[in-house]
């Protein structure tokens, strides 16, 4: 605050009035004596009028000292080429236009005595929330370059807001606006010929409102901003049959639909008690006894994801596919598809005992509630696998596993929290509890489920969004923001995805099929590691 600065203020932000008028032209001409003052009480009048919302104004202690003058527009016409008399009409009055997708900011002032105060990144601020409230595509704004004439003769126009962005030069609007967000997108020529300073010149800013939805009467476009995720931490069981076993899983997707929830996840091997039924002297036998019962699960899985409509994602089910035998998680859509994910990292347990295979394909599921990707359990332990599902616009990461100690499972649980802030996504894990004494390998478990977040001020203060009671049967629910995943990557306190060194790094896929999650032509070798179980 300097001495020219009121100290002693209060402040209050609202919209601007008809009786406004007489101060607002007071301050208009202090701020615009070099473009023509202020705007006639008519055309202030009519754009209350038109457009009452898009009129902001800050007061102190009853005196007008900044205001913001916008109207909506159209996006398409006014992200081209214009210039400031393509926005006026006869008798100066503004062209609002009612159905515009966008908004034009017309004009900003400060009272100068009150420029310290940062008064009008307050109104900058308070566009944004209204842009984003009226559901509108952008920002527009024909920014001055009131100090391009101090350089013109060494500089072009370009070259002075190239220096500019660089912080070579200051210029006191682009500058400002330039720490507002907003992207210079192109250079306007005869802007304003009464604006000697710019030379006519003008920049064509635009803030890009990353909420914005276009208006659809399509169901099946409509995006959800939240989404409802249901986590069973399955209870190992005896069964006696596997129709008993079905009951069991018809129980928990009933329950879970009767919460509305758009997914629920089922863990990894979550019906690894139908190996009770055959004999268990031969583990290479029994996990392929396990697999003859895959068809008829899945079958049953898609039935009562549209029966109960809700979308399943079956965590692992061992299936024979050739001569090889995978373990791979469905996802059981309510719209009746059916799409899979095999787990590409295979823990020596399964390699020794089993002789399961890897698979070799990633992808990122589209559904009716976002975008998702799978890791079985130990793939989770590769943050490659989750670096490309980003890349492909994944917002929920699910994690089925399955895990005996509790250092199995805190490999988990860390690699899956890790991989929630380098993605800004949000990821679920779930697994089983219990024991399985007459089931060999498949003994003993130990989970504690949970849901995961990026950790930003929007987002729990521990980065936690629900979690478990560890080892005990149970439901978890969770409500899952997708709009807070928008905006913490492009305006959190940190931005990973936007920050990455692309010219020193990357990550690519390299195996036999081209995954739909890098839609890259770039690859890298993910090597394989090792662990116990999970």
């Amino acid at each position: 605050m300097t001495a020219d600065t009121p100290s002693d203020v209060h402040l209050k932000l609202r919209n601007l009035t008809e009786d406004d008028y007489p101060q607002l032209a007071r301050l208009m001409e202090a701020v615009y004596p070099d473009i023509g003052g202020a705007w006639p009480e008519s055309s202030i009048r009519r754009l209350i009028k038109d457009f009452p919302e898009g009129q902001i104004a800050i007061e102190d202690y009853g005196n007008l000292v900044a205001a913001a003058l916008t109207i909506r527009c159209d996006y398409d016409r006014f992200s081209r080429q214009h210039t400031y008399d393509d926005l006026i009409g006869r008798r100066e009055q503004i062209k609002h236009d009612p159905d515009g997708d966008a908004m034009y900011g017309m004009d900003l002032f400060v009272d100068p005595e009150y420029r310290d105060l940062r008064l009008g990144r307050r109104l900058y601020d308070a566009r944004k929330d209204m842009c984003r409230d009226l559901n509108l595509r952008a920002i527009l704004a024909g920014g001055r370059i009131t100090s391009y004439h101090k350089f013109a003769e060494e500089m072009t126009p370009m070259q002075y807001i190239a220096a500019v962005d660089r912080k070579d030069a200051h210029d006191p609007i682009l500058s400002f606006q330039l720490a507002n967000d907003f992207e210079v997108k192109r250079l306007l020529k005869d802007y304003n010929p009464q604006d000697e300073k710019s030379q006519g010149y003008a920049t064509l800013l635009e803030w890009n409102n990353i909420l914005y939805e276009p208006e659809t009467s399509d169901l099946s476009q409509r995006r959800k901003a939240v989404v409802r995720i249901g986590i069973l931490q399955w209870q190992m069981r005896l069964t006696s049959s596997f129709d008993a076993w079905l009951s069991q899983v018809e129980y928990f997707v009933d329950t879970m639909a009767d919460y509305q929830a758009d997914f629920v996840l089922f863990p990894e091997f979550f019906n690894a008690p139908l190996m009770g039924l055959g004999d268990q002297t031969n583990q290479f036998e029994a996990i392929r006894f396990l697999s003859t019962f895959a068809n008829r699960s899945i079958e049953a899985l898609s039935e009562f994801a549209i029966t109960y409509n809700i979308n399943i994602i079956a965590g692992s089910i061992p299936v024979m596919e050739g001569d090889k035998l995978l373990n791979k998680a469905y996802l059981c859509r309510r719209d009746g598809t059916v799409d899979s994910q095999a787990k590409l990292h295979i823990t020596p347990h399964e390699r020794r005992d089993w002789v399961i295979d890897g698979g070799d394909s990633l992808q990122v599921f589209d559904t009716d509630a976002g975008r998702i990707g799978i890791l079985i359990c130990y793939d989770v332990e590769f943050p490659e696998l989750s670096r490309m599902l980003a890349k492909g616009g994944m917002d929920i990461l699910f994690v089925p596993f399955w895990t005996d100690t509790k250092n199995g499972f805190l490999r988990v649980q860390r690699c899956a929290q890790a991989r929630a802030i380098e993605n800004e996504c949000y990821v679920a894990i779930g697994g089983s509890v219990g024991n399985l004494p007459q089931v060999h390998n498949v003994d003993i478990q130990y989970a504690q489920s949970a849901v995961y977040s990026p950790s930003d001020f929007a987002f729990p203060h521990d980065a936690i969004m629900a979690e478990s009671t560890p080892n005990t049967e149970m439901a978890l629910v969770a409500d899952l923001d997708l709009d807070k995943l928008v905006q913490v990557r492009h305006e959190g306190s940190v931005t990973n995805a936007k920050d990455q060194r692309h010219d020193l790094y990357e990550v690519r896929w390299i195996g036999p099929e081209k995954t739909e999650a890098d839609p890259s032509d770039q690859a890298q070798q993910i090597s394989e590691g090792d662990t116990t179980k999970g």
